[in-house]
């Protein structure tokens, strides 16, 4: 009789001890589960400089370079641009509508009254980074960046002064803030 309740307690303890285990090795891998795209901006300002993992369905590779990625999460005003980094090298164009995982670092960009001064300098220079088929640059880029449609850089650079205007007047930041991640790597779901 002792023997046998000697190994009920020893069976009632294992058990217990692997159920915990389980429990730890799940919560574990819940944590790196990959995060959707609203969720990930939603949390931006939280999440800057750490590494995240993020999916959502690609709407758009850069064709020129393949250097840039962009994913929508719940539609398309939850957009995020994901950028390639050398380990990587260039996106493949064919996970354009598919899903697509994205680990790397988010990064905050701001864009304040220096920064367009800079991008107003190149473009006179005719320096300025080329993105997209029109005058106006990449249309994904400025639909992630909820900017109102425009026909020039020029005409860009304005609209970023005028919603910065109205920022500073809100919150008193004078400098807008987006969001992308520096990918070290990406896999089409």
């Amino acid at each position: 009789m002792k023997h046998s309740k000697t190994l009920f307690c020893i069976f009632v303890l294992s058990f217990v001890l692997i159920s915990c285990g389980q429990k730890q090795q799940s919560s574990s891998s819940e944590s790196s589960e990959a995060m959707q795209v609203d969720e990930l901006l939603s949390n931006a300002e939280a999440l800057v400089g750490k590494t995240v993992i993020v999916d959502g369905v690609c709407t758009h590779v850069c064709q020129h370079g393949g250097r840039k990625l962009f994913l929508m999460g719940s539609d398309d005003t939850q957009t995020i641009r994901i950028e390639a980094s050398d380990e990587i090298g260039s996106f493949d164009q064919e996970a354009v509508n598919c899903m697509v995982e994205v680990k790397g670092t988010l990064v905050e960009e701001r864009i304040d009254e220096a920064y367009l001064m800079d991008w107003e300098t190149k473009l006179a220079a005719q320096t300025a980074e080329k993105h997209g088929d029109g005058e106006a640059g990449c249309a994904t880029e400025q639909k992630a960046q909820k900017e109102t449609p425009a026909n020039t850089e020029q005409e860009r650079i304005d609209n970023f002064r005028k919603r910065i205007a109205e920022r500073n007047e809100k919150e008193g930041k004078n400098y807008l803030s987006f969001y992308f991640i520096e990918a070290e790597s990406y896999k089409i779901m």
